[in-house]
């Protein structure tokens, strides 16, 4: 598996595939034709059908100079190797100089046809949960020791970075007011629900209050194109943060605590990324929010300091609980369902915690299992429900939409 500074990353929203990897895409395609007289960028597959709702055609021509480069959003396009594909192409007088396929593989990775992965070397040896818990047991170390014995002191100072990025994007989203961009006037909700005291509010009616207003602030910056933490992706930056900072303010953990939960959450993260997705264009979005509790729980369980069997009861019980969850955000916008979603899986990955505490015994579905599960229910899913906005919610909204226009 990748080191954790693949799955971790500070960027601009709204979206991982749709936004972070274009970004970089088109930064080492620049670097490559510098003096290039005109680009033409192609995109298919789930980035031409949400492109522009993900400012995707936004964060390419941040990049490109404007006057010399053209986006084509390409919906027709069947046959490309994965959702998320995009051809760029360079020329000087009228002639090509070079091009390059790159695919965006989830959670602002990309890919670069025919050439080795882009990304970090593969520093973990083991690629199961199974595998990992054995070699845990036998060297009595916990997840987080895991973590620094494989990448070295250094990964602590940058989830140290991490986590002062996550709680930044938290405490600038509860400021903000307003309506978010993109013509579907949502109002921005976390302030909101954060200063709003329920009448007679019980502490679990509190506990609920404050947990979603701090998922629905980094959502919320996410939607507006501010800066967030991918986790795993942009889309579901939310749910970690928000569970974390609720634990932090209500019991005092200190921030050295909180980086040993994230480099657990981080393990998750990344067994999920390397034997399923946590792209919502392959599997859906419970390969993003689902992965994103799944990570959140086990957060908790290891800030708690509970064993390693629950800490992957915690963990399995979250994301068994998000399969077959479709990608289906209205106008391609991270916005709705994809902020809500975000609440929600804070609250089930808390919930999913406090269970492990009590049945870990009973249990019968290891993590492993249920990450194969995902992976195939995401691939036997209609890509219509794989952030096309063709699908679900998406469609039905369009519709609706429509009739009320007629009349």
């Amino acid at each position: 598996m990748e080191t954790l500074r693949e799955l971790y990353r500070i960027g601009r929203g709204p979206s991982s595939s749709h936004t972070l990897a274009p970004d970089r895409a088109s930064r080492i395609f620049l670097m490559r034709y510098p003096h290039a007289d005109q680009y033409k960028i192609i995109l298919y597959g789930s980035l031409a059908k949400t492109g522009r709702g993900h400012l995707t055609d936004k964060a390419i021509l941040d990049v490109f100079p404007q006057e010399k480069t053209k986006v084509i959003f390409d919906t027709e396009t069947q046959d490309i190797p994965h959702p998320n594909t995009m051809d760029f192409f360079a020329y000087e007088a009228g002639s090509e100089i070079g091009n390059n396929r790159i695919i965006s593989a989830g959670g602002g990775r990309i890919q670069i046809f025919g050439e080795p992965p882009t990304a970090s070397p593969f520093v973990y040896p083991h690629s199961s949960f199974t595998e990992l818990k054995a070699h845990c047991q036998k060297e009595h170390i916990r997840l987080w020791q895991y973590v620094v014995n494989t990448e070295g002191y250094d990964i602590i100072v940058f989830l140290e970075r991490i986590w002062a990025a996550m709680k930044n994007s938290v405490y600038e989203g509860l400021e903000a007011e307003g309506t978010l961009p993109g013509g579907l006037n949502v109002q921005r909700k976390a302030k909101y629900l954060y200063t709003q005291r329920h009448i007679d509010e019980s502490p679990e009616t509190k506990t609920s209050r404050l947990m979603c207003a701090y998922a629905f602030a980094a959502s919320e910056q996410n939607a507006a194109g501010g800066n967030i933490v991918t986790a795993p992706t942009c889309g579901s930056c939310g749910v970690v943060p928000a569970v974390l900072l609720y634990a932090q303010n209500k019991h005092n953990f200190h921030d050295s605590e909180i980086v040993r939960a994230l480099c657990t959450a981080g393990v998750i993260g990344n067994l999920i990324k390397n034997n399923a997705s946590i792209s919502g264009a392959e599997c859906g979005c419970q390969a993003e929010i689902g992965s994103a509790c799944a990570m959140a729980a086990a957060a908790l369980a290891e800030l708690y300091e509970m064993d390693m069997d629950q800490i992957e009861y915690a963990a399995e019980i979250a994301i068994e609980h998000m399969l077959g969850l479709t990608c289906d955000p209205i106008n391609g916008l991270v916005q709705i369902p994809c902020i809500e979603r975000n609440g929600v899986a804070a609250l089930r990955a808390h919930s999913s915690f406090v269970l492990a505490n009590f049945l870990t015994h009973t249990r019968k579905i290891s993590f492993d299992l249920v990450v194969r599960t995902m992976k195939q229910t995401g691939q036997d899913l209609f890509s219509k429900y794989r952030e096309t906005s063709e699908g679900g919610l998406a469609e039905m909204y369009k519709t609706q939409s429509e009739i009320e226009n007629i009349k």
